[in-house]
């Protein structure tokens, strides 16, 4: 996604705005607009970041993620398995889930070292993260037959925040 076209959009309209104060103030506009320009681009990434962990959560155990290509921003779908396809395992000991939770939290999982490989395989084959994948994993594993509105129901009063990549 090209942010450029957004980007002059902002400047324009402070253009515009600055015509309201005269010469000085629209010379003061345009120095502005040009030191802003990085300021603008991360704003509208963590925009787009926002809206892609909203949309993660309800296509779970899909997910999408923004990436920063260059100066654009580009879009990673991974819809989720269909329902002929076997959802993808994790073997661990005592996993407990709090329902009632409603934060992200940060654990600690130790894995063989061979089975820490081929989740990071399996993640980097499919574009993600490796805690991107084990989530969808998680939920898949967990969740394997609820439809896209069970789980949007299930958990709607949940609430995820953190970088989406």
């Amino acid at each position: 996604m090209n942010l450029s076209p957004y980007v002059e959009n902002l400047r324009r309209e402070l253009a515009v705005a600055s015509e309201a104060g005269g010469e000085e103030s629209r010379a003061l506009a345009e120095r502005l607009s040009a030191a802003l320009e990085s300021a603008t681009r991360l704003t509208l990434l963590d925009a787009l970041t926002a809206a892609s962990d909203e949309i993660t959560r309800d296509m779970a155990p899909g997910s999408v993620y923004v990436r920063l290509r260059g100066r654009d921003a580009e879009f990673v779908v991974t819809p989720p398995p269909a329902p002929h396809e076997p959802a993808p395992t994790l073997t661990t000991s005592a996993v407990v889930i709090d329902s009632d939770d409603t934060n992200m939290v940060r654990i600690n999982l130790r894995l063989p070292e061979q089975l820490k490989q081929r989740v990071e395989e399996a993640a980097g084959g499919e574009g993600m993260s490796v805690n991107a994948w084990l989530v969808r994993a998680a939920t898949a594993a967990l969740d394997p037959g609820a439809s896209r509105t069970e789980r949007k129901s299930a958990s709607s009063s949940n609430h995820f925040s953190g970088w989406v990549r």
